[in-house]
């Protein structure tokens, strides 16, 4: 096994552990209210990391070369399960957006499976051409129906990795001029357009603005990463978990990390990523064909982009903006697709 192929697995299953370690610790208090068995949230991702961590295994050994033909239908599916989740009574709406695919014995989230299946597709594009406009139909397309939803962190992600993958295999770098005045409208207009997104701005200058409200969960963030010091409180004995710290173990775990295990724990998880991250650019560089490469790049930008927004929030260097730390937030859509991608890098570089 080639050496960044190993360190990904390494990292993938490490991390995936930890993941589970920390998703137990911080639902127990959620889970016991809500269903009567505090290990109920750590049992359903246990199940989620298993089905993920097979197909890992599994797509680590599968010619990624065979994932190009399909590329175009699995684009569309992924457009019309975008579509299905916005129909009442397919999709479930859960506070105030309909992000999940309701099929009855399971649900999922469609936008999860277009960060796969779009890096897929474009990675095969951009083997062929470099012409723009086709590229931002496409992104232009798939973001407006993930805002549907909505779900702006979501198209944030994908639009990053998209053009860090449009950019890096080559595209012509003057469209970066045109790019970056009609993402600050757009992304200006979807926050003046929406009142909880421009609280959560407001918030992000001025901490002490309505402590009870809309600064609630950040100034609840920083008092958890406080809390714990340099080695932390101890496993298992953050008290911020019990109902203070909103979606503690989702988008928020990374606090409940910072007062259990402390700067410590924080920083080892920091230092995760970066090699993730580093290990990802390696294979990248040593692909042995242009789709590859451009799929390694694609793979590597959404997981460290992901990784490196759901921090930033967490430490307050950007406003919060409601993504899942990847392989250690609890949800199954993400956890299995993050790892089905991951498997994918170790193939490309398996082959290099």
């Amino acid at each position: 096994m080639a050496r960044p192929a190993l360190t990904i697995t390494l990292l993938v299953l490490g991390l995936t552990v930890f993941g589970l370690l920390m998703v137990g610790s911080s639902s127990v208090v959620d889970a016991a209210r809500d269903f009567s068995d505090k290990w109920y949230y750590l049992k359903l991702q246990s199940g989620w990391a298993f089905m993920g961590l097979a197909g890992f295994f599994l797509v680590s050994r599968f010619d990624y070369h065979k994932l190009e033909k399909p590329s175009v239908t699995l684009l569309l599916v992924t457009l019309l399960l975008l579509v299905l989740v916005l129909i009442p009574g397919l999709g479930s709406k859960l506070l105030g957006a309909r992000r999940w695919l309701n099929l009855g014995f399971f649900s999922f989230q469609p936008a999860e499976l277009a960060k796969l299946t779009l890096t897929i597709y474009f990675s095969s594009l951009l083997k062929k051409t470099s012409r723009f406009w086709p590229f931002i139909f496409i992104l232009g397309l798939v973001g407006f129906l993930i805002m549907m939803e909505p779900d702006l962190g979501t198209t944030l992600i994908l639009t990053g990795t998209s053009l860090l993958t449009y950019f890096g295999s080559g595209g012509k770098l003057r469209y970066l001029v045109l790019m970056i005045p009609m993402f600050v409208m757009l992304l200006g207009g979807l926050i003046l357009l929406s009142p909880y997104r421009l609280n959560r701005l407001k918030t992000f200058f001025d901490y002490s603005r309505d402590p009870l409200g809309s600064s609630y969960h950040i100034r609840q963030v920083l008092l958890s990463l406080g809390s714990g010091g340099v080695f932390g409180v101890g496993l298992g004995q953050s008290k911020q978990k019990y109902e203070f710290l909103p979606e503690a173990t989702t988008d928020s775990i990374f606090a409940v990390i910072g007062e259990e295990l402390g700067l410590v724990g924080g920083l080892a998880v920091i230092l995760a990523f970066l090699v993730f991250m580093s290990q990802g650019f390696s294979v990248i560089r040593s692909a042995s064909d242009q789709f590859g490469a451009n799929l390694g790049l694609a793979i590597t930008s959404w997981i460290s982009l992901q990784a490196l927004v759901n921090l930033g929030a967490m430490v307050a260097i950007i406003p919060l903006t409601g993504v899942p730390l990847p392989f250690i937030s609890y949800g199954g859509s993400s956890l299995v697709l993050v790892l089905l991608a991951s498997g994918i890098l170790v193939n490309i570089s398996r082959q290099s």
